[in-house]
């Protein structure tokens, strides 16, 4: 199919409000941190210079341009600091992104086999407990994970340990919360692609003598490819930037970008590092999003 029978008129006029939407949510935001970021700290308010002013006229307009310099980049990438940052969250984003798929299919899966009855059920089950609030939830795991808290009394009643074992502050605590707080963003889309394969196609493949195992390997999940996808973006984009998990569960050892960019922007008051920070990971993030959407065109088009 040719992409100009893919996006017909009708299309093409749904698309404006989201352009709209990005254009003034996203675009012009993004220009300021871009700016920001392209400036030098300076103690004043606030605090980077130059600051662009159209009471200078023309003239100052072109001495701020040149005043921008590409410093604060540089910095990122010399700077062993950022490098770890940068490294530690793309390594903590794709383990939690892998942990979320091998938890969440398996549910997903079996919400999609229930009877319909029960899949609104299901369903309700994975969203409710998000229904509380965001840190709640999370300041509730530093309750259960604390050195005398709800999970070491319980391994210590079933005998599966002698002694309490140190959870806060570790990774594991960390994945933990990350996996918790994720999981219904990887269960949902990969739900709505399971519920809606054709059950007649595993019948025709046991037809065929292929067994349910390979069934599925065959079968089920190369159509769940979509919801995979899907799903593995919904959680690594976020996780990547992700900032109070870390900062609350994970040991202060290694820190992962999010919690970097709070330090300069907050604690060191240095907004141009921290918007230059914040620039390349969009950067960062924009790969993904890109691989998906070439393949996402590719199979519209191959229809």
């Amino acid at each position: 199919m040719s992409r100009n029978r893919i996006f017909t008129a009708p299309a093409r006029l749904a698309a404006i409000p989201p352009y709209v939407w990005m254009v003034l949510f996203f675009l012009v935001p993004f220009g300021f941190v871009l700016k920001i970021s392209l400036s030098q700290t300076a103690i004043a308010q606030p605090p980077y210079l130059p600051v662009f002013g159209l009471s200078e006229g023309i003239a100052g307009l072109k001495a701020s341009f040149a005043a921008l310099s590409l410093d604060n980049f540089r910095l990122l990438v010399s700077d062993n600091l950022y490098l770890a940052s940068y490294l530690r969250s793309v390594l903590v984003a794709v383990v939690s992104t892998l942990i979320l798929l091998a938890v969440g299919y398996p549910i997903a899966y079996g919400m999609a086999r229930l009877p319909r009855r029960w899949q609104g059920i299901a369903m309700m089950l994975v969203i409710v407990p998000f229904w509380t609030s965001f840190l709640i939830r999370i300041y509730a795991w530093i309750n259960i994970l604390q050195h005398d808290g709800l999970l070491n009394k319980v391994l210590l009643a079933l005998h599966v340990v002698s002694a309490p074992i140190v959870w806060l502050s570790t990774d594991s605590a960390m994945y933990l919360g990350i996996v918790y707080s994720y999981l219904p963003f990887m269960i949902l889309p990969l739900y709505a692609t399971l519920a809606k394969q054709d059950p007649s196609l595993i019948e025709a493949a046991a037809d065929l003598g292929v067994s349910r195992v390979d069934a599925f390997w065959l079968v089920t999940v190369p159509l769940s490819l979509r919801g995979v996808g899907a799903g593995a973006l919904l959680c690594f984009i976020p996780i990547m930037g992700e900032f109070v998990i870390p900062d609350l569960l994970a040991g202060s050892n290694s820190l992962m970008i999010g919690q970097t960019l709070w330090l300069e922007f907050f604690t060191n008051k240095d907004w141009p590092v921290a918007s230059a920070t914040a620039i390349v990971l969009l950067g960062l993030l924009l790969i993904p999003l890109l691989v998906y959407d070439r393949l996402q065109r590719r199979q519209l088009e191959a229809r």
